[in-house]
């Protein structure tokens, strides 16, 4: 037979697990608006009943309750929309870091507008049919050497920011990889504890959640698969246990490499080893003018370990692998990539070496005035006529023209009104440079905006999936306020019957036995 007390114990349990579900509600509506934060709720069980099994007498065919209590705080958290998310959070952060990198290059280009290179063409394209004209006039050969260096300077400004940006590039991927290593320490930190954590049957939610933020932190830059691996020791049933992480190329396959030395890349690469509790960090080493040479170095306690030099960070798509590119110009297979950075400066210096040379064979046959070209006639622009390499950096008007605008060769015949060769000089615009200069500026305008619908098109799938992320894990207020109500109608209700079972002990204790008095 039961104590007389049961009933106080019972609603005693009462009260005590729907006041830990009230401050479980009031932690979820004090954090919801807090980043990265998951609802958490409290798993209400049933008591082991009296008497228990084994003990269960003949004349008590049944079991009474002993009441209920909170079993474990768990948060709300769906894996599966978790790494979806991973995975279109790298695809959106590869598109864009190529979308920022060719913006820049589209203001580089500044097409169309009164500064950009096709204007200083023109401008130069006008002095030479105004010096056709008047080929004795000194002012219009003036006004043409002035056109010819501030077309140069164009080429050599347009090839000078090409570069500072890519430096700039160099510097936001060098920031990328210590953010990097910065998130896998950090990761490496979070699963440590969590492993020291679990083995207590403690449930450490809030970890839970820093771990998953910087996981999504991480995917936007590598594309990532987290692995979960069971709890150990006196583990929760709830508990989550610590993570793998793997790093993964295109395809969504984990990439591998040869641990053996035997030639077969068959060892997945872990970025996270949630079972040795290690992590690796990259590297990210400089060669020439390329830094996509990347190492992924083994850290452990003595700061040793095996190097990996046979893994691509470009064959991972992410923030880094974009701007690796960009800066690159090749993929994870060497092949040149149009629309980055080495790119455009072949075609710059392509354009300039073209143009120059087809500008000066043209002038070195025509004369000056005066006779000023009877030692020869000299080239117009400075140009290696042997390789385009650097041009555009390194064109310029000749000494020899800045120094005497008699010997621009505006005659035919040597004769000084003749300007039938500064009329063939103008032509050159239209037969070698307006042809490849707009076949350029569309390039990089396809590129640019085919790399702004990619963005667009990941940002959208990827603002989808978080979304409906959100709809499980996300703090609703109005379904808080709803269960506040409800957790204390029963801490009330749990209340009452401490009070009713108190009545009765009162009429047992003091009231019994007095009958008749």
């Amino acid at each position: 037979m039961t104590s007389t007390f049961h009933g106080l114990e019972t609603a005693s349990r009462g009260m005590r697990t729907q006041q830990a579900a009230l401050q479980t509600t009031s932690h979820n509506i004090s954090n919801a608006n807090t980043d990265g934060y998951s609802r958490q709720r409290v798993n209400f069980g049933q008591t082991e009943p009296y008497p228990a099994a084994a003990r269960n007498a003949p004349q008590m065919p049944g079991q009474i309750g002993t009441g209920v209590e909170a079993e474990s705080v768990q948060r709300i958290r769906e894996g599966y929309l978790d790494q979806q998310f991973r995975g279109e959070n790298a695809q959106s952060g590869y598109w864009e870091a190529r979308h920022s990198s060719l913006e820049r290059t589209e203001e580089l280009l500044n097409e169309p507008s009164d500064q950009g290179l096709s204007s200083r063409m023109n401008q130069f394209y006008d002095a030479l049919q105004d010096l056709s004209t008047n080929p004795e006039d000194s002012g219009a050969r003036a006004v043409v050497k002035e056109r010819g260096v501030a077309l140069a300077d164009s080429f050599n400004y347009m090839s000078d920011t090409l570069e500072s940006n890519k430096a700039d590039l160099a510097n936001q991927i060098g920031t990328n990889e210590d953010e990097i290593n910065s998130l896998l320490s950090n990761l490496n930190s979070v699963n440590k504890q969590i492993g020291n954590v679990e083995p207590n049957g403690q449930v450490p939610n809030d970890m839970y959640d820093e771990r998953d933020r910087l996981l999504d932190d991480l995917s936007k830059r590598m594309n990532i698969e987290v692995e979960k691996m069971e709890p150990e020791g006196l583990a929760s049933d709830v508990a989550e246990g610590k993570v793998n992480v793997y790093l993964l190329n295109g395809d969504g396959e984990r990439m591998t490499y040869d641990s053996n030395g035997d030639g077969n890349a068959d060892t997945e690469l872990k970025l996270i080893d949630g079972e040795n509790l290690d992590h690796r960090s990259i590297g990210i080493e400089e060669d020439s003018d390329e830094i996509g040479d990347v190492s992924l170095n083994w850290e452990n306690g003595n700061g040793t370990g095996e190097d990996i030099d046979s893994i691509d960070i470009k064959e991972s798509p992410g923030s880094l692998a974009g701007m690796l590119e960009m800066h690159d110009g090749v993929d994870a297979e060497g092949n040149d990539l149009s629309g980055t950075y080495p790119d455009l400066k072949n075609q710059l210096d392509q354009l300039a070496h073209d143009f120059a040379t087809e500008f000066n064979d043209q002038h070195e046959q025509g004369e000056g005035l005066n006779n000023s070209t009877d030692a020869g006639t000299p080239a117009f622009f400075n140009v290696n006529a042997g390789s385009s390499e650097d041009a555009a950096s390194n064109i310029g008007v000749t000494d020899a023209i800045k120094e005497d605008t008699d010997k621009i060769a505006a005659s035919s015949d040597g004769n000084a009104g003749d300007g039938s060769n500064a009329t063939e000089l103008s032509n050159i615009k239209e037969d070698h440079f307006d042809e490849e200069y707009q076949s350029l500026i569309g390039e990089y305008g396809v590129q640019t905006a085919e790399a702004k619908q990619m963005m667009d098109n990941s940002a959208t799938l990827r603002d989808n999936v978080d979304s409906r992320r959100m709809e499980v894990s996300s703090v609703s207020l109005d379904e808080e306020m709803t269960n506040m109500i409800k957790f204390q109608q029963a801490y009330n209700a749990a209340a009452r019957n401490i009070t009713a079972v108190d009545e009765m002990l009162d009429r047992i204790i003091n009231n019994m036995g007095r009958v008749g008095r």
